[in-house]
């Protein structure tokens, strides 16, 4: 359901002659009862005939019948605190017999304006709208005794009454040209406030969304705030509530199509009230943010939640509030890069006089960790978190400290320099082993320490790390399994690094058994058994197609078309070996009918035209690789590969160029290293040539059947 429209303030109109003070409203105290018959002996008495008492002497005195008389000694009652008391006069009230006598009164006093003239006349009537107001009132407080007294569901069936009636002698709301008497209107109010309240006291939660539904498909002339407050409490019900609520039938007709859960409905109520925010209807309310927050966090809409933090008007949020509130949304939508650069503001030098927001350091970290082009940044961000937060808490150091060995890392395999490089691995590892000394079990910290030493060919710790990293998560992630399985293929333990992916596939998802069976793949093709390895992309292709058909996450469909690319250009390699060149162009087509645009596809084409002699058309194979992904290693060393073959002067040098930057990038590339090796013998450099193909050696020995990252 959505908002209703709110209407505009009605008057009503009194279809009795005026009395000199309303009988609704005159207060009538003990102390005045009391005056007729003494204050000592007869307390008691007005204790023991309170109702017939009372009564008789307001009905002497105002005139009144007996429900108005009842009406109004059940307020003095109630206003007493005399709950029992007042709920015992309250129920000589037969409401049942009055109730579609006050629907016709309200109905009609409702006055129309003439097409001329503009005058109103009132609509006789068989019960004033005095006595409706009254007895309307003697309702309202029935409901809210019972309440007092814990009998909710009774005071919530009460309350319902209220509406019953109002919602007879108006079934279309209040619209434009109606008006109603004003405590009538008042009573209504009060009572589509109460029901709601009731109901979620008394745990019927479907009985309170329908209330909440009920005032607002209609216009009542809620002013604006309490139209807002209404639909703010739907919205959290909705969201919290933890039940699926159906809208009754009467209301299928107000609620827009397109709407299919509670979810949304909550999604599009919060996204009016921002609206009234911005626009000045409502004040600035906190709630309705937190429970936005909330509702497309856990809907994944982060862009959209990103796009209402923008509009919120300024000083609500300080700067830095806003541009982390920002960089949280961006950085949950995938969007790093922005998110980052939105946490740089913070640390710049316009905002050094502010008090320092560690948060943005820390998340500035984190982010930074997850794109190795940050990776400096990222630096900076953990040690200002490591300044400023000595002697802290264990978490904040652990988290800190992982996020900086990470970056150390990253950094340390994009830097130039030799010592710059050696310096950031050691970096990088002091930090993770300082993390995982703190004393608090993150699974992340080992599984980062065993990724770096296996990058830096220290196979002992990487695989015991790794081990740790997967006992932790009881063997339930697939990470953890692969890196073991590529430590074991490292030490050229083939037959240990494919019984390890058979043991974990049994315990994964669907995903990481995807990741899984490709890796056990690329072993049986280092293992010389092609035919075993065609059977497992065969099986591989097999549930990728299954889950196209099935899976709605697309972030998994992403990562499953990205594995199927794979598997095609793994195949074509592996038909190329065995010269088999028809099937080895099929599997490439179908690469490239996944996705054209890849670097790999074209580096596949590449490598297809390399191995059938066809140089020029693998060097433009290759430079369409490099033209998608300039810093492509493997298209940049096979470019470098072929002008070598070709034997000129300047090829030569201009494949020293390409090498050079292919280490520069992965500096433990062994076919690189092998590659530059060639042109310094080719160049008559024997001992930079015997250093080079050192180099290749100590690196293929020790080289996995796949990257590590």
């Amino acid at each position: 359901m959505l908002c209703a429209c709110s209407g505009e303030k009605f008057k009503f109109e009194e279809a009795v002659t005026q009395s000199p003070e309303s009988l609704a409203t005159r207060d009538f105290s003990a102390s005045a009862l009391s005056s007729r018959t003494g204050t000592v002996d007869w307390e008691s008495k007005l204790e023991d005939a309170q109702v017939d008492e009372a009564e008789s002497t307001l009905k002497e005195a105002l005139s009144l019948n007996y429900e108005e008389a009842r009406a109004l000694l059940g307020r003095l009652e109630y206003q007493r605190g005399n709950f029992d008391a007042a709920l015992q006069v309250f129920q000589g009230i037969d409401i049942k017999i009055l109730m579609p006598r006050m629907s016709k009164a309200i109905s009609d006093s409702i006055r129309k304006p003439k097409l001329r003239g503009g005058s109103r006349c009132g609509v006789a009537s068989i019960m004033s709208l005095h006595s409706v107001s009254l007895i309307l009132e003697a309702i309202l407080l029935k409901a809210k005794s019972m309440a007092e007294l814990g009998r909710i569901k009774e005071a919530a069936k009460e309350c319902k009454i209220i509406l019953d009636t109002v919602e007879l002698a108006l079934p279309n709301g209040i619209t434009g040209g109606l008006c109603v008497g004003s405590k009538i209107l008042d009573m209504f109010h009060k009572a589509l406030e109460l029901l709601p309240k009731l109901w979620i006291q008394e745990g019927s939660l479907d009985e309170a969304v329908t209330s909440y539904r009920r005032a607002l498909v209609k216009p009542w002339s809620l002013d604006h705030r309490k139209l807002a407050d209404t639909q703010k409490d739907l919205a959290a019900i909705l969201l919290y509530g933890g039940v699926e609520s159906k809208s009754p039938s009467q209301y299928k007709t107000q609620e827009p199509a397109f709407l299919k859960n509670n979810m949304e409905e909550s999604i599009l109520l919060l996204f009016i009230l921002m609206q009234k925010v911005l626009y000045g209807e409502i004040d600035w309310d906190p709630e309705i943010m937190d429970h936005l927050t909330f509702a497309l966090t856990i809907t994944g809409q982060f862009e959209s939640l990103a796009d209402h933090v923008e509009q919120v008007l300024p000083g609500i949020y300080n700067r830095t509030e806003r541009w982390y509130f920002l960089a949280l949304c961006y950085g949950a939508a995938g969007q790093n890069a922005t998110a980052i650069n939105l946490l740089k503001k913070v640390s710049c030098h316009s905002e050094a006089k502010h008090k320092i927001h560690l948060a943005s350091f820390l998340l500035g970290a984190k982010l930074c960790a997850q794109v190795p082009n940050e990776s400096l940044e990222g630096i900076d961000f953990a040690q200002r978190v490591i300044d400023i937060s000595i002697d802290r808490n264990e978490h904040l150091n652990n988290e800190v400290h992982k996020f900086l060995g990470v970056c150390c890392g990253n950094a340390a395999r994009m830097s130039i320099s030799d010592f710059d490089r050696t310096k950031l691995y050691k970096d990088s590892l002091n930090s993770l082993n300082k993390a995982s000394q703190i004393g608090i079990k993150d699974p992340e910290i080992y599984f980062n320490l065993g990724l770096e030493n296996a990058i830096q060919r220290d196979f002992g710790p990487a695989f015991e790390n790794a081990i740790i990293y997967s006992k932790i998560n009881a063997g339930c992630s697939g990470k953890g399994w692969k890196l073991m399985a590529l430590v074991a293929s490292g030490e050229h333990k083939l037959k240990d690094s494919g019984a390890i992916i058979d043991l974990a596939l049994d315990e994964m998802g669907i995903i990481d058994k995807l990741e899984l069976l490709r890796l056990k793949a690329v072993i049986q093709i280092a293992e010389e058994n092609p035919k075993q390895a065609v059977e497992t992309y065969r099986i591989l292709l097999s549930l990728i197609q299954g889950l196209d058909e099935h899976e709605k996450n697309m972030d998994e469909v992403l990562t499953a078309r990205s594995l199927e690319l794979e598997a095609w250009l793994d195949l074509a390699g592996v038909y190329s070996d065995h010269e088999s060149w028809l099937d080895a162009d099929i599997c490439i087509e179908k690469a490239k009918a996944t996705r054209i645009y890849s670097p790999r596809c074209w580096h596949a084409t590449g490598c297809l035209f390399e191995a059938r002699e066809r140089h020029k058309e693998a060097l433009v194979a290759f430079s369409v690789a490099l033209s998608i992904d300039p810093d492509y290693v493997p298209s940049i060393v096979s470019t470098a590969k072929v002008l070598i073959k070709l034997g000129h002067d300047e090829s030569l040098h201009v494949a020293k160029s390409f090498l050079m930057n292919a280490l520069r990038l992965e500096h433990t590339n062994h076919d690189a290293w092998f590659s530059l090796g060639l042109v310094y013998k080719m160049e008559g450099s024997m001992q930079h040539a015997a250093d080079s193909f050192q180099a290749s050696h100590e690196l293929k020995v020790s080289a996995p059947v796949h990257s590590f990252i």
